[in-house]
């Protein structure tokens, strides 16, 4: 008993430690999920973060395929079971859910489940998540529960810490997003300040000009002249304006952090997957780092954007004392000769000037229907 109870608490330290190296919600759930899943030996697991519309804002299983999970459908709805963990805020340890009296059955594609124990995610009075396995991998009886006392007192002592660590990616998440507010907000006030005198005075030019071109076509030519002058500073100040504004969570985090953060966020938000991987990179010089995070933010817009590729892989690893990137499309790929208008459409101009910048380089390999893999190297400090 004294040894299943140290093994026990063993997995429980381990679990603990699993959640404490995430700091984005999603990535906080999947670990509770595969750590309760794991711990307590079930077939299933999967935790759902109620919404206040009777649904779940968010939902993650375990022990289910892709597959069967889109075959599933849409997310449960907060009712049976699931009702009475998120409302009555109360354990259920069932020998057999189908036969409890609030099941309400579940689509054809979901897995048999028998056996189950569940449990409400507490943060003080506030239920924010409902923690729940079915089918114990253990011989049982025929009716029985092979989840017993033990794996209830276990489960409970996950899902308080599981709140601790759901709570505070809550909050880093807020941090992040207050950040990344203050930052549009500066750049806001920025380009306010920088651009729309200059803004204004094109207009004006703009319209003598017009006024001009009938009675007095020299003057006319002169206002379009010195409206071509205020374009182009137009566009420096906006330029410098821009190029000025470091990304807040390259100081935060630094570079590969920001550029997982990053990829991630692109990889739930588009149906091509993307994925990336970041080995032995050291901090770099701040503008290197900085030049690194907008090329690959423009590499990665062209090929969600006007690539057709379903898979993009972003590679970071150390050279030397620098760093090279890559980012590798499976899309439809363009002919590398006609260069300079493929350079106007797919800003390899900017990302050029911004590897020269830093004393790196940019190559771009591509062929029509082969894709596009864009290097970017930066000799370190």
């Amino acid at each position: 008993m004294n040894q299943d109870r140290g093994s026990g608490l063993a997995a429980v330290s381990s679990a603990l430690l699993a959640m404490s190296r995430h700091l984005e919600v999603r990535d906080v759930l999947k670990t509770i999920v595969a750590s309760a899943r794991e711990l307590l030996d079930a077939q299933y697991a999967a935790l759902g973060v109620p919404d206040d519309h009777g649904g779940f804002a968010q939902f993650v299983v375990d022990g289910v395929s892709d597959e069967q999970w889109k075959a599933i459908g849409p997310l449960p709805r907060q009712h049976g079971i699931l009702a009475a963990m998120l409302h009555e805020a109360r354990p259920e340890r069932l020998a057999d859910v189908r036969k409890d009296p609030r099941f309400e059955g579940w689509p054809s594609a979901h897995p048999e489940m028998s056996d189950f124990l569940g449990l409400p995610i507490r943060d003080g009075d506030e239920i924010i998540g409902a923690l729940f396995l079915a089918n114990k991998n253990c011989s049982k009886p025929e009716g029985t529960c092979g989840f017993d006392q033990q794996d209830e007192e276990l489960l409970a002592l996950l899902a308080q810490h599981a709140a601790i660590a759901l709570t505070n990616a809550r909050l880093y998440e807020r941090s992040r997003e207050l950040t990344i507010a203050e930052e549009r907000s500066r750049l806001a006030h920025e380009l306010h300040d920088a651009v729309s005198q200059k803004l204004f005075s094109l207009r004006l030019t703009a319209q003598a000009a017009a006024a001009l071109v009938d009675r007095d076509p020299s003057r006319a030519k002169g206002e379009l002249q010195q409206v071509a002058v205020l374009a182009a500073e137009a566009a420096d100040e906006l330029r410098a304006a821009v190029v000025e504004l470091r990304p807040a969570a390259l100081d935060e985090d630094g570079l590969v952090a920001t550029l997982r953060t990053h990829v991630q966020v692109l990889d739930r938000a588009h149906g091509a997957r993307v994925s990336f991987d970041g080995r032995g990179v050291r901090a770099l010089p701040a503008a290197q780092e900085e030049a690194l995070l907008r090329v690959a933010q423009e590499a990665l817009h062209n090929a969600l954007r006007h690539s057709g590729a379903d898979a993009v892989d972003v590679a970071l690893h150390r050279s030397g004392t620098g760093a090279v990137l890559r980012v590798m499309d499976n899309g439809c790929g363009f002919d590398p000769k006609t260069v300079r208008r493929a350079g106007r459409h797919l800003g390899l101009v900017s990302m050029r000037d911004r590897a020269d910048g830093v004393g790196g380089t940019l190559t771009v390999e591509s062929a029509p229907g082969k894709g596009t893999t864009i290097e970017m190297e930066v000799p370190g400090g």
